[in-house]
Order: C-alpha cells, then structure tokens, then sequence
C-alpha cells in the first residue's frame, strides 16, 4: 500500500488531469459538487492502476446531461433510471452518477430508487468501506464516512452499515465480496464471513446473467483460488456451482489422500502460470481457466472401487463434459464458450498412455484433429492436471508431453495439420465414382478422413486410387 502522502498525490496527479479539470470546472460552474468515488480511490492507496473515472454528484440525470453536454463528444444515458450519465470527456470515459439513498423490499434485487442530497448518504450505501472513499473536486478532500482508509490499512473488507443490511440490499455484494478476496489479497471481516454463510441462498434472486459476470470478473483474477475458497466455505458456490464443492469429498484415483478439490484448484492455479508465460500480456483465458477448475466434476458419479478396493473414476471426463455443459449453459455462457471448455474437459485424459510409448503419427493427428482450436488450451490443462508430488514422477510426465508437443510440430512441418482434410473433395469424389450429392459421398468422404488421419498426405492419384478399390469393394463402380 502506497502512504497516505503518495496517495493524496496520485489522486492530486488524477485531478489535475485535463479530463477531470473540465468536469468539476463545469459542476462548480453550475452550482453543483462532484466526487470521484469509490474504485480510482482506493486503488490510488493500493498502488494499482487507475482508469476507471466514476463520478458522483447532487446533480439529478437531467441536471449532469446539460452541465455534460456542452463540454463532452458523445454522452449516453443507458442507465438514466438510475441515476447514472455516461460521457466522453476529453477523450476519456467518464460515468457520473446522482448521490442515491435507495431502499429494497428485501425480496428481490430491484430497488425503489431514490435521490439523495448528501455525498456521505450515498457512500455508506456502497459495498464496502474500501469502496466508499471519494476524493471531493476540485479542492481534493478525502470524504470516508465509514472508515474506509483504517480497513485499507488492515487490509480488511468491511462493510459500511450491517453485513445482513448490505447483503440484504444486494445479494451479488457476497460474490463481489469474495472476488474482492482475490483481486486485492484482502481478507473478510468476521461478521461478513458470518452473514456470507447466513445468507447464501438468497443469491437465488440474482439473475443468472449477473451471477456469470461476477464468476467471470473473479476468474479474470491473477489469482481466483482466494475468492473461490471463499465462496464454497461459505456456501455460495453451492447455490450456483454445486459440483465443485462436491468435489470436497472425493478422491482421484492416485490415492485416497489426495482430495480431488484441491487437486482442482491446484490445476487451475498452474494453468494459469502456464497461461501467463506462454501468452505473456493476453487477457484472462476465461475458456482455459473454467476446462482447469471443472475438469475434474464427473467423478462423484463415476466413483467405484476396482478389484483391489482401489478407487476409480472410469469415464470422468465423458461425465464431466456432459454436467459441465448443463452448469454452463444455466450460468448463460454463450455457445462457443460451452463447446469450447466441455471439449477440453472430454480431451483432457486422452494423453495419458503416452509416456508408454504407444502414440502413433495416426494417433497424434486424430489428437489434434479432435483438439482442433483448442490445442493450445489442451497443452496447458494436461500439463497442469500432473500434481503429483513425486519429482521423478512430474519428471517424467514433463518430457513425454515435451515429446508429444515435439512430434506434434515434426508432423505440422510435413502437414497441415489445422486443416485436415480428404485429399479428395466431395465434387472429386462425385466426378470419380459417378454418383449424385448423397450418402455415398459422405460414406466416401469420411473413408478418405479415416486414411488421411492413419496415413497423412497421400496425394490425389493415390487417394483416387483407394477411393476406387473401396467403391469396387462395396460394388459402386
């Protein structure tokens, strides 16, 4: 955490700017106050980076679009129910919102708006303390009702009023809660843990859309596992992610001491690593990092035990697939993201036999043909699912799939491997074997795959030449 005079000085830089100098110009010009408020403040103590400029002001919506309007390119208002105006500013983003003093029925997340006339009302409504900071413009005063800079200091995550008050108001603030975990490396004040765990189930009101987006945000963390222990120690993971805290009383089959958990999270945390280093400065893999910690789900319903009363999970990753496809689909990811992660979790037990010697050239290209544009992902989730605590055994397991990785770059020099395909086309086959658009061509067609998957490139000639013994064969020609 930076001291409080570096801080001041940061958010002194912040004010400063052409940006924020034109705004609260034009607030105080209209007669009206204005504050930055909540994240740029408390991230200017935390040393982090500040970009996001949210406002907030005594000016009701239509007050802020005419005191914006004049000094602003573009101004949107998508969020006018509710106080907030969007504008760009000097080429810089900017959100600014009315101070608000709502109330909710308790039932559901839809408040009874309303507009407050005190800066401090409206921050002791924030989620936490560390969030209910605002630097007042453009004198540049610290306004923190609530304490907020003490639990920066403490590096604690509090609320302003009662934890049931503010979670009550917003069930999401819980999941908010346990991101805030792993993005800042804070801990939970004890009553909020408390009442977490109290009230999970009333997440149940919050609609699935904005449940995904907080998982999301949470994920997008250097470091989730924080935030994700938080949220199935306290039950929250539950009401919308079951099958991973099931996963608490299961074992893989390496032996019964290795708890499948935190197996999970421990595959998620090196996949990132390996995200990180190989796509050093890319975004978060949200795809990558939900295959690392759901690859594992479909075990509970495949555990058995084998004829020496060792456990096993037969067809996890069939399993796996098929419930993280339902899971997915319930939290509203799109498509391509579900197709994409339950492809990963079906692919990801398919490399283990190779340290036995057993890979074909045919083999790898069907591996990489049923990869297709997930092979990079694939490499990163088998190399993260190796945890065991043997070296010579994480040894082992490295170099073989260095080798497949090699072997798979040898036969991508001699092939095209991202685009397999017969070397005949279906007008080709058509024209040799004299038969109409049908089943007979996609019978043809997927012989000619089967050859070109088991013996690579053969050439047209060649290919014709199998095409035609296969059609005599079945007496076509």
């Amino acid at each position: 955490m930076d001291s409080v005079a570096d801080a001041m000085a940061r958010l002194a830089a912040l004010a400063a700017s052409e940006t924020v100098v034109t705004l609260s110009g034009a607030f105080r010009d209209a007669g009206y106050e204005l504050a930055l408020v909540g994240g740029p403040v408390r991230d200017a103590f935390l040393g982090r980076d500040l970009s996001d400029l949210d406002f907030t002001t005594n000016a009701h919506p239509d007050d802020i679009l005419r005191v914006v309007t004049p000094i602003s390119t573009t101004t949107w208002d998508i969020g006018r129910d509710f106080g907030t105006i969007g504008a760009l500013v000097r080429n810089k983003q900017v959100e600014i919102t009315t101070y608000r003093s709502d109330l909710y029925d308790g039932e559901t997340r839809k408040p009874m708006v309303a507009f407050g006339t005190r800066i401090e009302d409206d921050l002791l409504r924030r989620d936490f303390t560390v969030n209910a900071m605002a630097l007042g413009l453009p004198d540049c005063t610290l306004v923190d009702p609530s304490g907020g800079f003490v639990d920066l200091v403490a590096r604690q995550l509090r609320t302003p009023s009662s934890p049931e008050q503010s979670f009550g108001d917003d069930p999401l603030r819980m999941m908010r809660a346990a991101r805030f975990v792993s993005q800042l490396g804070f801990t939970l004040a004890d009553d909020a843990v408390t009442a977490m765990t109290a009230m999970a189930e009333s997440l149940l009101i919050i609609s699935a859309e904005r449940v995904h987006d907080e998982f999301v945000k949470l994920l997008g963390s250097d470091d989730p596992v924080p935030g994700i222990r938080t949220l199935v120690d306290t039950g929250l993971m539950d009401v919308f992610l079951p099958e991973l805290p099931t996963l608490i009383r299961e074992h893989d089959e390496h032996g019964r001491h290795k708890d499948v958990y935190e197996h999970s999270l421990t595959v998620l945390t090196k996949s990132i690593a390996l995200e990180q280093s190989r796509n050093p400065g890319s975004p978060p893999d949200i795809i990558g990092r939900l295959a690392a910690i759901l690859h594992d789900i479909g075990k509970p319903s495949t555990r058995s035990f084998d004829s020496d009363k060792a456990v096993t999970f037969y067809g996890h990753d069939a399993a796996g697939a098929r419930l993280a496809k339902k899971r997915l689909v319930a939290l509203r990811f799109d498509n391509d993201t579900v197709s994409r992660v339950c492809n990963l979790i079906r692919l990801h037990l398919r490399f283990f036999g190779y340290t036995e010697g057993l890979w074909t050239d045919s083999a790898i290209r069907r591996y990489v043909r049923d990869a297709g544009e997930e092979l990079d992902r694939l490499h990163i989730l088998v190399r993260s699912d190796v945890t065991t605590r043997s070296e010579r055994k994480l040894a082992l397991m490295d170099t073989a799939y260095s080798n497949l990785e090699a072997r798979i770059e040898q036969i991508r020099g001699r092939e095209e491997l991202e685009a397999m395909r017969p070397d005949l086309d279906g007008d080709q086959i058509m024209r040799i074997l004299d038969v109409p658009p049908g089943r007979i061509v996609g019978e043809a067609r997927a012989f000619l795959m089967e050859l070109r998957l088991d013996e690579g490139l053969l050439g047209e000639d060649e290919a014709e030449k199998r095409l035609r013994a296969w059609a005599a064969e079945r007496e076509l020609s």
